[in-house]
C-alpha cells in the first residue's frame, strides 16, 4: 500500500486496521468484508484509516494476539504511516492489549471497543446514555490498569471517550458502585416501559429489526410519513427505539417501532445493557427483519440478526423478512433473488424507501396481519342506535351490512379487534 501521508485535520485520529481470521474458520473466507465493515466503524467514529495488517492464524498468541513477527511489521507501519491508534477486528484480552501497546507504543482498541465509542458519541437521550454507560464501565472492570496508563500517555481520543475519561480517579470499588448504580435506575426504566406497553393492550405492534444500515429508519419515516425520523447512511445512525402510529386504512393502524441495528462480534455487555431498549422487541406482535438486499453480504447479516434475536429470546415471535433496497439491484438480479426467495421463506416481502410506491407491500403485508389478528364477525345492532352503528364503522372495518327481517336490528359484518368488539358489545350491540 501507499506510504504517501493523508492530508487530516490536526485533531483527527490516525488508524490502522488489523484482522486477524482464524485459519480453521469461516472468518478467513470474509476477511476483507470485515475489515471493510471496521473501515466504516472507524469513519463514524470519526477516525481515518492509513494502513491495514492481515494475518490467518492457528490461534491467538496469549501475549499479542498476532504473534511477535506480526507485531515487528505493525510497529514499522505505524511508523511509516505516523498511526495514532491500532484497531483490533477481533477482542483482545487485557494482557493482549497492554502488552500490544506496550510493543508498539500507541493506543491500542478492538472491535468491542470502537463500537462502544461510537455508541457513547450517538447517544442522545438519557436512557441510552446510562445503557452506554453500563457497557462501558462493565467493558473497562478487568481493563482498568490498562486505562490508567491510555490516559497517562495518550490523553483520550477513540475508545476512551464517555466513562473512559474519568478512569483515573476511580477504582474498581467504584465503578462497581456506579455499575449497580446504572442496573438500578435501568431497572426503573424498564418498570416505566412496562406500564407505556401496559396502556397499548390490544394495539397491533410491529417491530424493524436487521443489520446496522439496512435501511429502518428510512422505512419508518417513508411509510409513517414522519419527518422527523433521523436517517443517515452510516453505522448505527439510531440507537434510541422510535414508535410511529402507521395507517393502514379501512380503520387500520398497526404501531411501527424503529430499533438499534445489529452488527457482527457486538459486545455482549452492550447486548446485555441495552436489554430494556429491545424489550420493544419481545413485546412486538410481528417482527420485519430488514435487509439490505444490496449488500453483498446480506446472508451473513441475516445469520447475525437471527443469532441476536434467538438471545434475546425473541425467536418464537412471527417474523417476516424485509429485502430492502431493491433498487439498487440490476432487474435480473432482483428477478433471481425473488424466486431463490419464494422457496426459502415464502412470504417476504421486497422494498425501497427510495423508490416511489417502494413500501406499498410492506403496507400490504401489515394490513394483512392486521386482520388475521381481527377475525370477521356479525353483530347485531339496534337500528334506532345510529351512534353505535356509526361507533362499529369508526372501531373496525364494517364489509356489509343488511337489517334482520322483523327484528329491528341491523347485522353488521366487520373485522374488530378484541377491545372494539368489547367495546362494542357493552355499548347495545349483539354477537350472532
Amino acid at each position: 500500500m501507499s506510504k504517501d501521508l493523508i492530508e487530516l485535520a490536526p485533531a483527527q485520529e490516525r488508524a490502522i486496521l488489523v484482522g486477524a481470521p482464524l485459519k480453521r474458520g469461516t472468518d478467513r473466507h470474509h476477511a476483507a468484508e470485515h475489515l471493510e465493515e471496521l473501515a466504516q466503524l472507524t469513519d463514524t467514529a470519526g477516525a481515518v484509516v492509513v494502513g491495514t495488517l492481515t494475518q490467518q492464524i492457528d490461534r491467538p498468541d496469549p501475549a499479542t494476539y498476532i504473534g511477535r513477527g506480526k507485531v515487528e511489521e505493525l510497529k514499522q507501519l505505524v511508523s511509516a504511516t505516523e498511526a495514532t491508534l491500532v484497531i483490533f477486528d477481533d477482542e483482545l484480552s487485557p494482557a493482549q492489549g497492554k502488552n500490544l501497546e506496550g510493543e508498539v507504543g500507541k493506543r491500542v482498541i478492538d472491535r468491542a471497543e470502537l463500537i462502544l465509542d461510537i455508541f457513547a458519541v450517538r447517544a442522545r437521550s438519557a436512557e441510552a446514555r446510562m445503557q452506554v454507560e453500563l457497557a462501558q464501565l462493565e467493558y473497562s472492570l478487568p481493563r482498568l490498569v490498562r486505562m490508567w496508563t491510555h490516559l497517562e500517555k495518550f490523553r483520550g481520543g477513540i475508545g476512551v471517550r464517555g466513562p473512559g475519561e474519568t478512569q483515573l480517579e476511580t477504582d474498581r470499588r467504584l465503578v462497581g458502585h456506579r455499575i449497580r448504580l446504572l442496573k438500578e435506575r435501568l431497572e426503573e426504566v424498564t418498570k416505566a416501559r412496562h406500564v407505556q406497553r401496559a396502556g397499548r393492550t390490544g394495539v397491533f405492534k410491529a417491530s424493524l429489526v436487521g443489520y446496522t444500515n439496512a435501511g429502518k429508519s428510512s422505512i419508518l419515516r417513508g411509510i409513517s410519513g414522519s419527518a422527523e425520523v433521523f436517517v443517515e447512511d452510516r453505522l448505527f445512525a439510531t440507537l434510541d427505539p422510535l414508535t410511529r402510529e402507521v395507517d393502514l386504512g379501512d380503520h387500520q393502524s398497526v404501531l411501527l417501532t424503529d430499533t438499534v441495528g445489529f452488527i457482527r462480534k457486538l459486545p455482549h455487555h452492550l447486548v446485555a445493557s441495552f436489554r430494556a431498549t429491545l424489550e420493544e422487541v419481545q413485546e412486538a406482535d410481528l417482527l420485519l427483519h430488514v435487509i439490505d438486499a444490496s449488500h453483498p453480504s446480506w446472508e451473513e447479516h441475516r445469520l447475525v440478526v437471527d443469532q441476536v434475536l434467538a438471545e434475546l429470546g425473541a425467536q418464537e415471535i412471527p417474523m417476516v423478512y424485509v429485502f430492502n433496497k431493491v433498487d439498487r439491484l440490476d432487474p435480473e438480479v432482483r428477478a433471481a433473488l425473488e424466486a431463490r426467495i419464494a422457496n426459502l421463506a415464502p412470504g417476504s416481502v421486497f422494498t425501497s424507501a427510495a423508490a416511489s410506491g417502494g413500501l406499498e407491500p410492506l403496507r400490504d403485508l401489515l394490513r394483512e396481519a392486521q386482520r388475521a389478528r381481527r377475525p370477521e364477525v356479525v353483530l347485531a345492532i339496534p337500528m334506532t342506535d345510529g351512534k353505535l352503528l356509526a361507533e362499529a364503522h369508526r372501531l373496525g372495518e364494517v364489509t356489509a351490512s343488511e337489517p334482520e327481517e322483523g327484528e329491528g336490528v341491523l347485522l353488521v359484518r366487520g373485522r374488530f379487534d378484541a377491545p372494539a368488539l368489547a367495546r362494542l358489545v357493552r355499548g347495545g350491540a349483539e354477537q350472532r
